[in-house]
């Protein structure tokens, strides 16, 4: 009786382990991510590494969170543009602008990049970095989703938050790497996923050193400083960081370069795709859409064997509980 009584108090004693990624169902895909992280942090194992050592780069849009129907930024810029427009009489007559003002996305789209680049140059360009960043904290504390009707702070994927959350408490630094523009993700990102402004890496335009009423301010002009897609994210990862991370983590083939090149190391490596396969809880595309193309980044993570989240099957939940 006495050594039955000693084992329920050890058993009320002893600490059940808490899981660090309550909303991924216990697949593969889960599993590979723990594994590797248990490999990379044990101390006096065959593929130990250092922390600092421990780099992990995430894209953005698609993997932390919705790109659909339209990339967050663009739709920033459609805004800009209305707000704008009475500054511009002139963008009634003029695509994509007009377009734009109209409400025909299709239209405003139809110039292809150099419409998007045309955007981008007349609503980003020409303020001081600190006034863009306020416009932009101020636009995405009020923007709600288009579809979803929810803030897009609130459009990120719970999984992920978990997954940084997890890498952060294992002694990685998480960096964001995303074909969106540097000085549009840095006021937001440090609230929304606990990566501050240094360690964000995007598309950037040329800045210039003005003094505007007797301060120093940086300007934001139209000249293009480097398009942190495809084959500029390894181009961004050392400039920016300098170091190749061990572990990357994206959703379409222009996160392809930046998952060979961080696969492409001596040591332990993991690279993980975000598959976009859930029409009922969020969307389902890949090969064929126009936003988020998976496909050769599809085929090359079946042949080299990288780790394919299916949203449906491998996570319980897709976005954090409304608040």
């Amino acid at each position: 009786m006495f050594m039955a009584a000693l084992g329920v108090v050890a058993s009320c004693a002893a600490p059940r382990a808490v899981d660090p990624l309550p909303s991924w169902n216990d697949t593969a895909a889960k599993r590979a991510i723990v594994d590797f992280v248990t490999k990379v942090t044990t101390a006096g194992g065959p593929e130990f590494v250092p922390a600092p050592e421990r780099i992990a780069t995430f894209d953005n849009d698609g993997t932390l969170w919705a790109e659909q129907p339209m990339y967050v930024q663009l739709l920033f810029a459609f805004d800009r543009v209305k707000a704008m427009a009475p500054q511009h009489p002139e963008w009634t007559t003029t695509e994509p602008f007009a377009s734009i003002l109209k409400e025909d996305v299709e239209g405003a789209l139809a110039s292809g990049e150099r419409g998007i680049v045309g955007i981008i140059a007349a609503t980003h360009t020409g303020m001081a970095t600190d006034e863009f960043s306020q416009t932009v904290s101020d636009w995405i504390a009020a923007a709600k989703h288009p579809t979803t009707g929810r803030p897009y702070t609130e459009m990120v994927y719970q999984p992920m938050l978990e997954l940084l959350a997890y890498l952060r408490a294992n002694d990685f630094k998480t960096f964001i790497v995303s074909g969106g523009g540097i000085e549009f993700m840095r006021p937001w990102t440090e609230r929304v996923y606990g990566i501050p402004p240094e360690q964000v890496v995007g598309s950037a335009g040329k800045l210039k050193y003005e003094m505007r009423d007797g301060k120093p301010v940086l300007v934001k002009l139209a000249e293009i400083d480097l398009i942190d897609d495809k084959e500029g994210k390894p181009v961004g990862i050392q400039s920016h960081i300098g170091r190749r991370p061990i572990a990357a983590f994206g959703n379409s083939d222009g996160d392809l370069q930046m998952l060979q090149w961080a696969t492409s190391g001596s040591g332990a490596r993991f690279a993980l795709i975000v598959h976009h396969d859930d029409a009922e809880r969020e969307w389902a595309y890949d090969r064929q859409s126009h936003i988020g193309t998976l496909d050769k980044a599809w085929d090359e993570a079946t042949a080299k064997g990288w780790t394919v989240v299916s949203m449906k099957d491998d996570w319980k939940v897709i976005y954090p509980a409304a608040k």
